[in-house]
């Protein structure tokens, strides 16, 4: 092995596609980070491509920096950030005699001081498994984050993780390996890999905190009904249902605080404005295809109320019944074969769309603060309504109890 690859203590991973125009910034301040807090360690800057056609790895590797570079891609056509992440971490244990942490920073982040750096690996080296970022994003950015990932989570685990699939992590060797055993689908090799990392880190019962990084500037995005909306939700769902007996037996409560590090003030987020008529008319475009889907799979009062909404073209989906819609299809898509499942996350776009514009109708006055408070109280309301979840699965395992006749019903 080349002398400048060996030994590695600390490695930093960046992946990429399409990112020629920004990873050279993001490469720079990483290096930076690295020789101010940690340069006593042997270092290592990789960047995970999926052969971007634009020359990424060319302004990577072009980059001047005192750290080694690495450049690791995927085959031509082979896409996808779970792909990146999982050459990472093939390449990762390689060092695993040496390596004491690993990190992930996006490639196309505007906001990375060296900090960043220094806040992600510090609690590694402490002995923490798993850091997540704290860092302060406009409510319209991140919707996937806090309208089903973040509630569920805080809802279901109890646990207060507050950007789940937020692109920065820092994490240990063993996790890695802990990583590598689980199962790797199509989802998790493409946008589904974030929260499939931190569930499998709740669920394998890893050492997990949190360290506040400030803003998260970058190139942001409206509400996602693409592919990584189905890839992502589709992994959280799989994974909550796969360890469903555990979080069951979780009474509903208030979640203990998780370790905190880095910056304890988070400053204000960048400015996002969206396009809400856009929005409403793509919103319409997803629902009326799944109409009869909704139907199939919720309640008669949820489907009057959901069609008022869309007969009126007004957007009002309060945060109950948000969370007995998401509750209710999570509960069908537990008993569904795959055709229902891919069926019940269709149907699910339009509504997390509605939610989304409820949302932002409620909080475009807000400042950070107000608006984080209301993010936090629709994860409450997650929490408060798992009985309603319970109450879903007693209510199937009574009409099982019925189908089985009365003489498998003195068993019970």
């Amino acid at each position: 092995m080349n002398k400048e690859l060996a030994d590695i203590e600390l490695m930093v991973g960046i992946p990429s596609y399409l990112e020629a125009d920004s990873i050279s910034f993001v490469t720079r301040q990483i290096d930076t980070g690295l020789q101010k807090y940690f340069k006593s360690k042997k270092s290592l800057i990789v960047n995970m491509d999926n052969n971007s056609e634009d020359d990424t790895k060319g302004a990577f590797l072009s980059t001047e920096t005192k750290t080694p570079k690495k450049y690791i891609s995927t085959p031509p056509g082979v896409r996808g950030k779970g792909n990146n992440l999982l050459n990472l971490m093939k390449f990762a244990l390689k060092h695993k005699g040496s390596l004491k942490a690993c990190l992930v920073i996006d490639a196309d982040l505007k906001s990375i001081t060296p900090e960043w750096i220094k806040y992600l690996a510090e609690p590694i080296f402490k002995g923490y498994d798993y850091c997540l970022p704290l860092y302060s994003r406009h409510q319209f950015d991140g919707t996937i984050t806090n309208h089903i990932c973040f509630p569920l989570i805080y809802g279901l685990l109890s646990r207060n993780i507050r950007q789940p699939i937020g692109g920065e992590f820092g994490f240990s060797p063993p996790l890695i390996e802990y990583w590598l055993s689980q199962k790797w689908n199509h989802m998790v090799k493409n946008y589904g890999i974030d929260i499939f990392m931190t569930l499998n880190a709740i669920f394998g019962g890893f050492k997990i905190c949190q360290t506040g990084l400030a803003a998260k500037i970058h190139k942001a995005s409206a509400p996602k009904l693409g592919p990584m909306f189905t890839q992502v939700v589709t992994t959280l769902f799989d994974i909550l249902l796969e360890h469903e007996k555990s979080w069951l037996e979780i009474p509903a409560e208030k979640p203990k605080l998780i370790k905190r590090f880095g910056h304890q003030y988070i400053s204000p987020p960048q400015e996002l404005k969206i396009d809400i008529l856009e929005l409403k008319m793509r919103l319409r475009e997803e629902y009326l295809p799944r109409k009869k889907l909704l139907q199939k799979y919720l309640n008669d009062y949820a489907i009057m109320n959901i069609e008022k909404m869309f007969d009126q073209d007004f957007y009002a989906l309060h945060i109950l019944m948000w969370t007995q819609v998401v509750y209710q299809l999570l509960h069908s898509y537990q008993i569904g074969s795959s055709s229902i499942k891919r069926d019940i996350i269709e149907a699910l776009k339009p509504l997390y769309f509605a939610r989304s514009v409820t949302f932002n109708y409620l909080t475009w006055r807000y400042n950070v603060k107000y608006a984080e408070e209301a993010v936090i109280e629709q994860a409450e309301a997650f929490a408060s309504q798992k009985s309603y979840l319970i109450g879903l699965y007693i209510n199937g395992i009574w009409k099982d109890v019925r189908k089985k006749g009365k003489d498998d019903w003195k068993m019970f």
